[in-house]
């Protein structure tokens, strides 16, 4: 779906204020499986969409288009995916557009980028695009109405026009407007805005805009203070405005990085409350690949509570494009819902509903499953489940230990510890484990109860529990 009409779906039908995360490609594997993890803790909060950068002069494309395939198929979020003309001949860009095509994704941040590292200006490379406006054109003119095209917006007026003294003059700033228009008019639907610290500045960005004719959503880019020395050297290369009273609250906690930290979220509620008041109901988040502070201020605004996840289905809703209209899965793999998405993402079969048993060649091999480097989560099972036990008792305890919510891992899970449901039988659980039925899957009976329910969601079922009997056959009990 196109973010833009998510956007205005919500807005419109819904009066809901709606918001963004940012993330950038990480430079380390570790890395990689580290921003999954987070990523996916942020998306169960319902963002309207996520972003992910292209590195400078494509230095990350192929990761790039990596971690967008997975954003929007197995994370389950609408992803835009920015794409620059840096080193960019327009068969790499063409590329990179097919490529997101295929993988269900519509939703394109078309930027110039920034010069190459080690170079101080952008230099067109031959056989590419000289500005965001020529890219722009070529996805409209090449590809149709299929993909949603977001441009950038600064309030501020972008970094080249800005002066020595830190400021663009009027004439820069009104050619900046001008163009940014030229790139709506070319085909753009909706602008997200470069950070800014000064709420006065964007407000009259915004003004300024509709004053000139543009009328489509401006979307504001909060990026929250989570250190001193990385805002200084942001604010710096983007040559943003930083205000006297910020400059005054920062200085004398700048060597104390929590307290950076906490000034920083309420600074961005304090923005982000300001803009609010004006009528703007979107924001997007940079979060510098970091959740705490991006999720304070979401909480502080009262737009999102860290102990309610809603959830229409007991799954995520696909986000890809040819999978939206999907509603139905088997009850067995409601753990594995990354699997389940891994193995189907190819099978002809979907989504007539005909999904047969785990021996089913449509499945793929059993081997296939992991999304992504296992590594990380590899390391929690490692730790919670690798110590050797030494008898029967050991083992039972184990599992028990599990069903109580002591352990945060399990082999034949891919969540991250109980799921709400299981709470409600854990200890009838804990007790059947003790007696050596060793619990894999469970589900508590639940009958007649409300599909928004935050514990038990659309499960209306007869209670089972799937078991390993130690020295026996797999048995059904209670």
């Amino acid at each position: 779906m196109k973010v833009i009409e998510k956007i205005r779906t919500l807005q419109e039908e819904q009066g809901k204020v709606v918001f963004s995360f940012e993330f950038f490609p990480p430079k380390t594997e570790d890395g990689v499986d580290n921003l999954f993890e987070r990523m996916d803790r942020m998306v169960a909060h319902n963002p309207s969409f996520c972003d992910i950068t292209w590195g400078a002069g494509g230095s990350t494309a192929d990761l790039t288009l990596d971690i967008a395939n997975k954003m929007q198929n197995i994370i389950c979020v609408e992803t835009m995916m920015h794409l620059t003309c840096t080193n960019m001949p327009v068969e790499k860009i063409d590329h990179a557009l097919q490529t997101i095509k295929s993988n269900g994704i519509q939703n394109v941040l078309a930027l110039r980028g920034d010069p190459p590292h080690g170079q101080d200006k952008f230099v067109q490379v031959e056989g590419g695009f000289a500005c965001a406006l020529d890219l722009v054109k070529h996805i409209r003119s090449k590809y149709g109405d299929y993909f949603g095209i977001t441009v950038a917006g600064y309030p501020e007026a972008h970094p080249d026009a800005i002066g020595s003294d830190g400021v663009a003059t009027p004439e820069a700033y009104q050619n900046d407007l001008e163009y940014l228009k030229r790139k709506v008019d070319a085909g753009a639907d909706l602008i997200v805005t470069q950070l800014f610290y000064d709420t006065d500045i964007f407000l009259k960005f915004v003004n300024d805009c509709r004053q000139i004719g543009i009328t489509c959503p401006i979307v504001p880019g909060i990026m929250p203070i989570n250190n001193y020395k990385g805002f200084l050297r942001m604010t710096g290369f983007c040559k943003t405005k930083i205000p006297a009273d910020i400059t005054n609250a920062l200085e004398p906690i700048k060597d104390n990085d929590e307290a950076v930290k906490s000034y920083g979220i309420h600074l961005g509620t304090e923005m982000c409350r300001k803009i609010l008041a004006h009528g703007i109901k979107t924001l997007h988040l940079y979060t510098l690949n970091m959740e705490k502070s991006a999720l304070a201020i979401l909480m502080n605004l009262g737009l999102i509570e860290e102990s309610k996840i809603s959830r229409f289905l007991p799954w995520r809703r696909p986000a890809n494009v040819f999978r939206v209209k999907e509603d139905v899965r088997p009850i067995f793999w409601a753990n594995r819902p990354k699997s389940y998405i891994s193995r189907t993402i190819g099978w002809d079969q979907y989504p007539h509903g005909r999904w047969g048993d785990s021996q089913n060649p449509s499945y793929g091999a059993l081997t296939d499953y992991q999304f992504m480097r296992p590594r990380a989560r590899g390391k929690k099972l490692h730790e919670e489940w690798a110590t050797p036990l030494k008898s029967i008792d050991d083992i039972q305890e184990k599992f028990k230990s599990y069903c109580l919510g002591k352990l945060k891992s399990s082999p034949w899970s891919e969540l991250d510890g109980l799921q709400p449901e299981t709470k409600i039988i854990h200890e009838q659980l804990g007790k059947i484990n003790l007696k050596g039925f060793l619990t894999i899957n469970s589900q508590p009976a639940v009958n007649g109860e409300r599909s928004d329910s935050t514990s038990v969601g659309k499960y209306n079922l007869p209670e089972f529990a799937v078991v390993l009997r130690i020295g026996g056959n797999t048995q059904s009990l209670m």
